[in-house]
């Protein structure tokens, strides 16, 4: 795998940061669809968007943010308990939590 750790590939690849959130991301999207399963409810797709404050001395990610969105005409879809779930049981999440501060919200839209 290619990585932007120098000047000539920082611009094109993801650096460690855009890698370290990318997989915080991924952990959520994959516990969506985990739970979906054990919650029984169903969905056409997922998005989600993570921002995070990183501080300089020392370095570090101090605060993450992430907004996912669920699209679900399923009526069974608890957006609540779908959050407690992912952020109790992610493997992600639950390794970042321990370094820096999380904060996120789920909305759901019909897709009508």
């Amino acid at each position: 795998m290619d990585f932007g750790t120098t000047s000539k590939t920082a611009e094109t690849l993801p650096n460690p940061a855009e890698l370290f959130l990318g997989a915080f991301a991924s952990c959520i999207l994959k516990n969506v669809e985990r739970f979906s399963g054990m919650m029984k409810f169903t969905y056409s797709k997922a998005i989600i968007e993570v921002n995070a404050t990183r501080l300089e001395h020392p370095p570090r990610m101090e605060h993450i943010v992430y907004n996912l969105t669920v699209y679900s005409n399923d009526k069974k879809l608890n957006s609540d308990l779908l959050k407690k779930n992912i952020e109790k049981f992610g493997t992600i999440y639950n390794t970042v939590k321990l370094s820096c501060s999380i904060s996120g919200t789920i909305s759901t839209i019909e897709n009508v």
